[in-house]
């Protein structure tokens, strides 16, 4: 797969070394020639000393051949204007942005090209929240602008789904219960699995079908 990272900082340099790990063809644009001098000592991505806001120097990048491109600098403001040009004048199919600031989070969104917001204090909240809820339905991550999300939940021993086989649940078309863990072991669940009390449960919803996964999933209606 090609990668595009703009911004090479912790961030940047951290994502950039895990694909390359991966084995995956990684681009890096940072403007910053003497941070590029040093960054690329330690990782042999391919690097492209420019301004990743401006659409000429994307253009000489080649930022039209790759599938992903990550704004990871540490401005908002920045990681907007790289998102949207990457997905206006590029289509590129995936764009995944860096959030600084939590209170910036709600302009991260289709709007302005990206695909995936990732907030770090979010991301932190809802791991707490995970690891200590039982019963209730967690947020893990936003995809689409805020239109889907990848969510959890701990099954209950009052959970109505405890017990029962997935295809029985009649979980809603526009979601899908896509991972279990159980005693740590991930498993792919299929029709025929069966929740049991205690199950980590991952399901893919819209903003649609949330409520209706929660009945499902919990059997309570979300607080007011």
């Amino acid at each position: 797969m090609k990668v595009a990272i703009c911004g090479a900082g912790k961030v940047g340099t951290y994502i950039a070394s895990d694909l390359l790990g991966a084995g995956h063809d990684v681009l890096v644009i940072e403007k910053d020639p003497d941070l590029v001098v040093r960054a690329s000592q330690r990782l042999e991505a391919r690097w492209f000393v420019a301004d990743a806001c401006e659409l000429s120097s994307l253009h000489e990048s080649g930022l039209e051949d790759v599938e992903v491109v990550v704004a990871a600098t540490g401005e908002d403001q920045v990681n907007l204007v790289i998102s949207l040009l990457s997905k206006q004048e590029f289509a590129v199919p995936r764009v995944v942005a860096r959030v600084n600031h939590p209170k910036n989070h709600w302009l991260f969104n289709e709007t302005w090209g990206v695909d995936v917001a990732v907030s770090t204090p979010h991301l932190l909240t809802a791991l707490v929240e995970e690891a200590v809820s039982v019963g209730s339905l967690v947020q893990l991550l936003q995809f689409e602008g805020g239109d889907a999300s990848l969510v959890e939940v701990t099954l209950a021993p009052s959970s109505p789904a405890a017990e029962q086989p997935i295809v029985e649940l009649g979980v809603p078309r526009d979601a899908s219960i896509v991972a279990l863990v159980r005693q740590r072991r991930l498993l792919v669940p299929r029709g025929d699995t069966v929740l049991q009390v205690g199950d980590e449960v991952l399901a893919l919803v819209t903003k649609e079908s949330e409520e209706a996964v929660r009945q499902l999933l919990i059997g309570t209606p979300a607080p007011a």
